[in-house]
């Protein structure tokens, strides 16, 4: 039998905003993407970074991680692969120590900022009590999240999370950590900046259930359908919680696949329209970063 061939270096999952690697040792975040990344020939590990805070603060939890996998692996280099808020922290690492990432993916990834954020932060004013409120809660769930994944002690701040989202937020962290992105409103950025590859892919909600099957009675879906029709300036092009051309990053593998913002991390439990097969686009990528020696 043939030898499959397999990435140099192990691949390292960053879940996004309420993510975790796994609820209590059983149910993934990236729910069957680790096996097919696995098969497609990578070593990979999913990484422990909050699951709601800032993005300079899961940066430097995923560089710990990092240096952590390096060592258990002997390799140089990592490949990082992030979805939603996850490519940010994965944009952190790889512009500060480029010598330790090979390649950063993003998936569905906020790198030009989130409307829903944006609208987030207009209805729950600072310094009043709905803000206070809404922020007791989601840290309420973030630390839940994290306790049940078996991280208790990671910090958490929903309102830093939710401010890093934002649109003006984002640009300024564009501004400290430009690498990968786009000179121009959906084009490309460069493939290869300072070593490091650049990738990006997602998809867009799409409103006709005859494409959907058993996707149609995922609640995950019902709510990125409402959440889509709340979208401005990406309007009808947009995957729930992100627009499709604020996930451009590096080379764009397309951004118009018939998947909304969790189809993209194959949820809810595999239940996904019927045009696209996330785990297959994972399995493609492995290929096309084994092409490039990575």
């Amino acid at each position: 039998m043939k030898n499959r061939a397999k990435l140099n270096y192990p691949v390292i999952l960053v879940h996004g905003l309420f993510g975790f690697d796994k609820i209590a040792g059983v149910y993934p975040y990236f729910y069957g993407v680790q096996k097919a990344l696995e098969k497609a020939g990578a070593e990979v590990f999913v990484a422990s970074v909050s699951a709601s805070n800032n993005n300079e603060v899961r940066g430097q939890q995923l560089l710990k991680f990092i240096e952590e996998v390096l060592i258990k692996t002997g390799a140089d280099k990592v490949n990082l692969i992030g979805h939603s808020q996850g490519p940010l922290a994965c944009r952190y690492v790889a512009a500060v120590h480029p010598e330790l990432v090979a390649s950063v993916t993003s998936v569905n990834g906020v790198n030009h900022g989130s409307e829903i954020a944006d609208l987030v932060r207009l209805v729950f004013k600072p310094g009043y009590l709905p803000e206070a409120i809404a922020n007791a809660v989601m840290n309420t769930l973030a630390t839940l999240l994290s306790t049940l994944a078996g991280r208790p002690y990671m910090p958490q701040s929903a309102r830093e999370a939710i401010d890093a989202l934002t649109t003006k937020s984002v640009m300024a962290f564009n501004k400290k950590y430009p690498q990968g992105l786009p000179q121009t409103w959906g084009g490309e950025g460069k493939e290869v900046e300072n070593g490091v590859y650049y990738y990006s892919w997602s998809g867009i909600v799409t409103y006709n259930p005859l494409t959907q099957g058993i996707n149609n009675l995922d609640p995950l879906r019902a709510a990125m359908v409402g959440l889509s029709i709340l979208f401005v300036k990406e309007r009808f092009q947009n995957d729930g919680l992100v627009g499709r051309f604020s996930t451009h990053l590096g080379k764009v593998i397309r951004s118009d696949y018939e998947m909304d913002h969790y189809d993209a991390i194959n949820q809810t439990a595999g239940i996904v329209g019927c045009k696209v097969k996330p785990l297959k686009l994972y399995e493609e990528h492995i290929k096309r970063l084994i092409s490039k020696g990575l």
